[in-house]
């Protein structure tokens, strides 16, 4: 166990908040598929591990039926709400987000979170929805419900669709990003489009190179890097995205691990190892979530 008191790096976003570039996830692995199913303690003990160790940044969604879970963790831990970052999404309730909103603080047991998303604009079957559903995400805002506003698995015409009604910008897309799902990289569409509206990109699955998606032809490559640093792989994975001020996403029920991820805020790779990262990455294509969506090779 790295045994680091180390603070998360943040980033400013385009509405003045600043969000941690490390968040602690409760989907995926945490994922229950009937919300009526009690609650998870492991979940709850493991999230206030993560508290406890400096993961101020906590990403739910009502989808993952989870956020009883975070809530009576972020309770449990006693740490002052203001510390926290809490990030909750819509898609279930797609239709009516006054009340999705209102059900997800009362889960959460919160009067407000600091970041809300539309979990994927898959829902919509046209434009006008999309803007209609952002229309609501403005009120919730209004409201203060939500410090910050956005979206997620947005691609450039569903983000083009939205901002020409819109009169407040998602501040975050959170999406799959990881070397083997560049999106383009930095000059494609896709992440080019967020940087010219200043629109943050927040990833989730950083780690899919060092797991899911191995063996790769990044697999040298990760190995001698996290040697030259005496890290992890998943480390160096992790760095690959704070360096691009990516906000990363990332869970595990394991408190070392979680103490050893912290590791990645001390080193800091040269601009010729993470342009190789990205090279080398671009050799494979690899899509975790959404599959359905997306035809085999379309990288976007």
């Amino acid at each position: 166990m790295a045994n680091l008191d180390l603070q998360i790096p943040t980033l400013k976003l385009n509405d003045g908040t600043t969000i941690p570039l490390v968040g602690y996830g409760t989907g995926t692995a945490w994922y229950k598929s009937n919300g009526g199913s009690g609650i998870d303690r492991g979940l709850v003990d493991a999230t206030k591990t993560a508290i406890k160790l400096g993961y101020y940044h906590l990403d739910g969604a009502e989808v993952y039926n989870t956020e009883p879970e975070l809530g009576i963790a972020i309770k449990e831990s006693e740490v002052v709400r203001e510390k926290l970052f809490v990030t909750t999404k819509v898609i279930t309730n797609i239709k009516d987000i006054p009340n999705a909103i209102d059900t997800s603080l009362k889960k959460l047991q919160l009067d407000y979170v600091d970041l809300y998303l539309i979990h994927s604009p898959f829902f919509a079957s046209s434009d006008s929805e999309l803007q209609s559903a952002w229309a609501a995400m403005e009120k919730v805002k209004a409201d203060g419900k939500a410090k910050s506003i956005g979206v997620s698995n947005y691609l450039v015409p569903h983000l083009e669709a939205t901002l020409k009604t819109a009169t407040v910008t998602p501040s975050v897309n959170q999406i799959e990003y990881h070397p083997y799902l560049q999106h383009g990289g930095p000059e494609g569409p896709l992440l080019s489009y967020m940087r010219k509206h200043n629109i943050a990109n927040s990833a989730y699955a950083p780690l899919t190179a060092v797991t899911k998606a191995k063996p790769g032809p990044l697999d040298g490559l990760y190995a001698d890097l996290a040697k030259k640093y005496y890290v992890s792989e998943g480390e160096i994975a992790l760095r690959w995205c704070i360096d691009q001020d990516a906000v990363a996403i990332t869970t595990s029920g394991k408190e070392e691990r979680l103490s050893d991820y912290l590791r990645a805020m001390t080193f800091k790779m040269t601009p010729k190892e993470m342009h190789e990262i990205s090279k080398v990455g671009e050799e494979k294509h690899f899509r975790g979530f959404w599959e359905a969506k997306f035809d085999a090779n379309d990288r976007s």
